[in-house]
């Protein structure tokens, strides 16, 4: 891996509600990626932490507002020094819409593979299955 400071990254969102399910939104583009599904996030802009890009990410795509809890894992993207962060998240504000997807589907742990998750996402999908079934209690407690 590049270090730390010539790396990019990627901040996504397991944004999981009071019923323990995960929200999976579904790629409308770029043509390559439509269809695919994925945890709702985006680029961290240049002078902006994790956490804000995160928060901003999730206003953008989705339209709500969110605390973000314990970082559920990174992965490498396929472009030389790019990652992929995900981050532990619930909803505080408004109602999740479809800005930047062409569906939102939440699921329980044992819907995670009824849909087609990229393959960046996958790895995390397999570590959050694990965290879903050990319950969320907890994962507020700091990052």
């Amino acid at each position: 891996m590049e270090p730390t400071g010539s790396r990019r990254v990627v901040v996504a969102a397991a944004l999981i509600d009071a019923q323990g399910r995960v929200l999976a939104c579904c790629r409308r583009d770029p043509p390559a990626l439509a269809g695919g599904w994925e945890f709702p996030g985006g680029k961290v802009e240049p002078g902006e932490d994790e956490v804000t890009a995160l928060a901003r990410e999730c206003r953008e795509e989705l339209g709500v507002g969110i605390e973000v809890g314990a970082l559920l894992g990174e992965v490498a993207l396929p472009t030389a020094g790019w990652v992929l962060r995900v981050w532990f998240a619930r909803i505080v504000g408004g109602e999740p819409y479809m800005i930047a997807h062409s569906e939102l589907r939440w699921l329980a742990s044992h819907e995670l593979d009824n849909v087609a998750w990229l393959s960046p996402d996958l790895p995390l999908v397999n570590d959050l299955r694990v965290a879903l079934a050990a319950g969320v209690l907890g994962l507020w407690d700091g990052r």
